[in-house]
């Protein structure tokens, strides 16, 4: 199946682009930077004390990654064994000791879903409209998986318009609350990611029905990141250890503000810092009105994720240390992790 909007690879970037972002990121995030009145986050990604009906105890030696497959017209594949992969830590090969795809003996993958909306100045309401339905889009899009969903909202503020739910019904009365949300000048899309996450490790439990969660945040924004008091780095950090993926959707707002340059595609600011690539997420671009066959593509590929774990050797559990993860797979296709390595815990 062909969708109308085509996903753009940081690979087809221009250097005058990447200039031009890269000008702007440092930019907007120094000046937050100089503001003393901005203190970042504490960085525990994940709850120390959690409660009981929140979160399911797993094997805390186990490392999980996600990895999407594409074939070279960039077609999901769903259709390889764990043979036909290999996992390397440190360099090391390691067997692969937990492999999951899509669907498990005909049920389908479980999936956590936390949507978090720029609502600052620069988003039009006619943008916000076809935001709301193309969501709509994506969670029907999903009815066959074990899902929940939560929506979040951001500008000067992040708020949450609804948490975790399986409530259609509620997630649709979210929907139509957004037109009613004040908008900010600000766009606190660090901020609101992290806030996404967190939300995520807290309420969202790693394996559901014996499968592995898939865990994501998408976020809708026209891709100025302004006055984020919790870093690129920190955001990454803590997605990764939450085992969640970061998806972009980029506005035509923001091609309208830069269109004078005249380079395709443009990366934003959002792009340049790594958020998505280092969380195996995908960014993508909106240049047409009908937003939806966008967001049913974005949500086939959450839910074609292979889910992979493996044992790490007992030195390298406890030594503090961070260790890089790669994989191989058949010749011809590209491998997209959802992570590049873990930080391991200190005894």
């Amino acid at each position: 199946m062909s969708f109308t909007f085509s996903f753009r690879s940081r690979q087809h970037v221009s250097l005058p682009a990447l200039a031009i972002a890269l000008v702007l990121s440092t930019s907007i995030w120094a000046f937050s930077q100089d503001n003393p009145s901005t203190q970042e986050r504490p960085r525990r990604a994940l709850p120390t004390e959690p409660d009981a009906q929140d979160i399911i105890k797993v094997d805390t030696d186990l490392v999980p990654l996600d990895l999407v497959v594409t074939d070279a017209k960039g077609r999901l594949v769903r259709n390889l064994k764990k043979e036909d992969f290999k996992l390397y830590e440190d360099g090391i090969e390691r067997p692969i000791a937990s492999f999951n795809i899509e669907k498990i003996e005909g049920a389908p993958r479980p999936v956590a879903i936390v949507f978090a909306i720029d609502l600052s100045g620069s988003m039009t309401p006619d943008e916000v409209d076809r935001v709301s339905d193309a969501m709509r889009e994506f969670s029907r899009r999903l009815a066959e998986h074990p899902a929940v969903f939560a929506l979040m909202t951001f500008g000067m503020h992040v708020k949450t318009i609804q948490s975790l739910t399986s409530d259609r019904e509620k997630l649709e009365r979210a929907f139509e609350r957004l037109s009613h949300e004040p908008n900010g000048m600000s766009t606190h899309a660090y901020d609101a990611v992290d806030d996404a996450v967190r939300m995520l490790a807290r309420h969202a439990p790693l394996t559901k029905q014996h499968q592995m969660v898939k865990r994501a945040v998408v976020v809708i924004t026209d891709g100025f990141p302004v006055g984020d008091v919790v870093s690129p780095e920190t955001v990454i950090e803590r997605a990764n250890a939450a085992d969640t993926s970061v998806y972009v959707v980029t506005m035509p707002s923001y091609t309208r503000v830069l269109a004078s340059a005249k380079i395709m595609p443009l990366p934003t600011p959002l792009d340049v810092s790594g958020l998505v690539e280092k969380t195996g997420g995908r960014s993508v671009y909106a240049n047409e009105k009908d937003l939806g066959p966008l967001f049913r593509a974005i949500a086939e590929d959450v839910a074609s994720a292979y889910a992979i774990g493996f044992y790490p050797p007992a030195e390298n559990r406890r030594d503090g240390k961070f260790h890089t993860i790669r994989i191989e797979g058949p010749a011809g296709l590209t491998l997209r992790p959802s992570r590049s390595g873990y930080q391991s815990g200190k005894q």
